[in-house]
This record gives C-alpha cells, structure tokens and sequence, in this order.
C-alpha cells in the first residue's frame, strides 16, 4: 500500500445530505476534513422528500435556515384517508407548533439542500469521483484506500464515518451485520412538477386503498409526488411506462398540467446494523439504517446521527473527553431509530393492507378509535428522548430535546454557539462547562421562556449539549461534575 497522502482528524465517505452535514458541523469547529464521493456531480433530481423542526434547527446551527427555505415548503397536515375518503387520522402541524419554533414539518427538494450543505466545506478536502476501496485500521487511526480518477489514492485519519448509502462499502468492509424487520414492499415513485392550471392537495395524504395503496405528497416548492404501491405479479418494469403512469394519475387529473422528472421502482423495507461503531470506524446514515417512508423520518434520523457523532468526535480529537464518550453514540441513536422503524412498518401495514375485507376491519376499527380520542392526535415522529448515554440519568429532563425560545427576530441558538452550555437563574463560574446567567443581556429576549422551562423542572440550571439535548438539570455544581466525569478534566472532590 502506498504511504497515506495527508492526514487529517476525519475522513468522510458519501457526500450525500447526511456526509455533507457531518463535514460540515466538524468543519466548523476546527475539524480537519476529508470526504470521498464516488460521484462527479450532485444527484439532480428528487429522492427524500421530508424533514421536520429538529433538522430545520440543525440547518440553522449551520447558518443555512434562509438557503434551505428557498427549497422547502411547510407540511400543514397529514392525513390517512380510505378509498371512499373517509379519514382514518389526521395529524395538523401548523407553523411554529414546535419545541424548535420552526414548523414541525418540511417538504424539500433534495439537490437544492445538498447545494446548501456543501457551500460550507469549502475548507474541507472534498474528493469527488473516488470509490472507497477498502480500510485499514490501527490503535492510531485509520487508512482509507480510494480509486480515483488518476488511480489510487490513501488518506490518513484519525476517524472515518462511513456516510455511503443502503449499500454501503465501509459498512461491508467492517463486516457490519444487519438485522431485518421482513417489511419489504415494491413501491413505484413518481415525481412531477406541477404547472399553472393543476390542481392538487395542499396536504400529505396516504391513501389506504386496498385496490392501490397511495401516498400523493407535496415535495418542494412547484413539484409534487406520488408512490403506489405494486400489487404481488406485477412487473416493475411494466409500471414505469408513461401510459401506465398516466393512468394512475388519472384521478388527480392525469399529466395534462405535471412534466414528469423522475421515476423509479424501490423497495421500501427496514433494516438496522448490528454495530454502528468498529474501532476507529463509524457508520451514519442509511450505513446504519433504513426505514420505509410512511414518516418521513429517514433523512432526518441520518442527519441526527451526524448531530450526534460530530460534537463528540470534536471533544475527544480535541483532548476535552476519553474516547469512552464515542461509545455513546449507538446507544443514544439506536432506540429512537428502531422506534422509528417499528412505527414506520406498523403505519406501512395499515396502508399496505390488499384484502379487501382486511381493509374493511381497518377502516372500521380506525374511524372509531378517531371518533373516541380527544383532542388532535401528536404527529406521528420520532420521540426526542435520550434514555441513556452521555446525560446525567435520574436528573432532571435528562435526555429530552430542549426548546428553542424565539423572540422577534431572535433565536435562542443563535446565542448560545456550537458549545455545550450550563443555564444558570444566577451568577455561577466553573472550570466545567460554558455558563450563562438568566440575566445575561444575550439572553434578555428569551428570559421569561428560560426561566419558566426551569420552574417546570424544578432546576436552578440546564445544562444543554451541543446536540441541543439537555444533559440534566438541576444545581449547577451537580451538573458541572457529573459533565467532567464525561471528559478528561479533573472532578473535585
């Protein structure tokens, strides 16, 4: 093998959305970088379709909110509706009804976002058109091999994240094994833009019709999609021909105001690594997980990965924290993405459901749970709760997302930067972590917010984690210790 070329603290591999944003939040904090693509070019046309309020907020951590809203549009509800139209559920997600202050739900145009992700690694070593070949790892670091277009090249890191995809090389160089839920449906996906003279729904319906599951959703601004659900004999091949599109658009006025712009036949099925973490290699992304589409959720749990993984790689390649603290990363992200898959295939059941007196039952059974439940029903999503890990367990709030308090124009994030931070009600100072006291004048705006969030808790502090997730509150000394514990730094005796 040749000598490595260039050492750097981590090398990436895919440059899709979820490799794009873990450079990125490294980048930013003075991580060097390197990420390898196969590809020459972003993938031009539309693939994931949906992301919600806890990624929109990592897209403003990273300074592109404005970037990102020029391809996305706010998700104003979601319904489950049978074939005669009745509505099974319906989940309203109006503006701003989130803990982050943004809406809880987007709808976006996949290469308009990776646009926006990668305008901020203009310091990175960004490596297009090479294909990982291979690793080999030390107690130092890792050697990565890739086949570029002038032959082969190696790079030196002290980590690599394997970002690459359902198929992922790194996953399969580490012998990484996954386990299979047994959910596996064909779907035909068709993407659209959408002329002057159509006229479509403005919210996300999945129709549960046993003749022909359908989901019709809106996509980014000015296009609009459609999946249907291949019936057991059919040929995936057949289903792709214009006229046959057509036809099953028929009912949402067939092509006469829509250009087609893509379509394709997936599988939709759920999968889960055994093992995220091998040594000095780490897998994010659809690497170390798929999910059926039915919330959306498989881009947003990818990116929360990212979350996860960057800021404690920044700590421990800085010398703040024990290697211990990587460790972590599975075991705070795996419950929350195999709770996502588990309730992605249960909701992918009822809408797969093909026999008609099957479907019957559902419907029945559905309409009258609606008719006895009080109240709007939550959104369907993820539960942003760390049950373990890196918090201090038994605190309070310990695990949950903590909000995002807006005032005007402002935005708590905004103020408190990519660093860990302990919220004080009053003066306090410390060797632990950065402090901010309630009577900060960054924090005037969001005082009032602040300072009942912790009368709810009982707490005379927070402390917040890069992540946004809250490691525990209660007295600050407690909270300042139990953080050093996490890291390399002296606890006080």
């Amino acid at each position: 093998m040749a000598a490595p070329e260039k050492t750097v603290d981590v090398a990436i591999v895919g440059l899709g959305p979820v490799g794009a944003a873990l450079g990125a939040m490294l980048a930013r904090r003075g991580v060097s970088v390197c990420v390898a693509e196969k590809d020459g070019e972003i993938y031009p046309l539309p693939r994931a379709a949906h992301f919600d309020h806890e990624i929109m907020r990592l897209f403003q951590g990273l300074g592109i909110a404005e970037a990102v809203l020029a391809h996305a549009r706010p998700a104003p509800a979601y319904r489950f509706q049978n074939a005669a139209g009745e509505v099974l559920m319906h989940f309203d997600m109006p503006p701003g009804a989130s803990p982050s202050g943004w809406s809880p739900s987007y709808m976006f145009h996949q290469p308009g976002v990776e646009e926006a992700l990668r305008s901020l690694l203009t310091g990175a070593d960004v490596r297009l058109g090479r294909r990982f070949e291979g690793l080999v790892q030390d107690g130092e670091g890792v050697t990565v091999t890739l086949a570029g277009p002038r032959g082969p090249e190696t790079v030196r890191a002290g980590y690599l994240v394997g970002c690459d995809g359902g198929a992922s090389a790194v996953r399969k160089a580490i012998d990484g094994a996954l386990d299979d839920y047994g959910f596996d449906e064909p779907w035909l996906v068709i993407d659209t833009r959408v002329g002057e003279g159509a006229r479509l729904p403005d919210i996300n319906l999945q129709i549960c019709d046993p003749e022909r599951p359908t989901t019709c959703v809106l996509m980014g601004p000015g296009r609009h999609r459609w999946e249907f659900m291949l019936k057991p004999g059919e040929d995936p091949a057949a289903v792709m021909d214009d006229a046959v599109i057509a036809g099953w658009l028929a009912p949402w006025g067939g092509l006469e105001h829509l250009t087609l712009e893509r379509k394709a036949v997936y599988r939709f099925h759920g999968l889960v690594a055994q093992s995220w973490r091998s040594g000095r290699v780490f897998l994010a992304g659809d690497a170390a997980h798929q999910m059926p589409p039915f919330l959306g959720q498989g881009l947003c749990s990818g990116l929360r990965d990212a979350a996860n993984l960057a800021w404690k790689l920044t700590e421990v390649l800085a010398g703040r924290a024990d290697d211990a603290l990587l460790d972590t990363y599975q075991p705070e992200r795996e419950p929350n993405v195999r709770a996502i898959v588990e309730q992605a295939i249960f909701m992918g059941r009822v809408v797969c459901a093909i026999d008609p007196e099957v479907a019957k039952a559902r419907d029945a059974q559905m309409i009258a749970d609606r008719a006895k439940a009080a109240g709007a029903p939550r959104p369907p999503g993820p539960a942003s709760t760390l049950a373990a890990g890196c918090i201090l367990e038994g605190a309070a709030a310990a695990g949950r997302f903590f909000p995002q308090p807006w005032a005007g124009g402002s935005r708590l994030d905004d103020v408190l930067g990519d660093e860990a931070v302990m919220i004080t009600r009053g003066a306090w100072s410390s060797d632990g972590p950065r402090s901010m006291a309630l009577d900060a004048v960054a924090l005037a705006p969001f005082r009032a917010a602040l300072a009942r969030w912790l009368d709810d808790q009982g707490a005379d502090a927070v402390l917040v984690r890069p992540d946004r997730y809250v490691f525990g509150a209660g007295e600050p000394d407690v909270l300042a210790r139990a953080w050093r514990a996490w890291s390399r730094q002296p606890v006080a005796a």
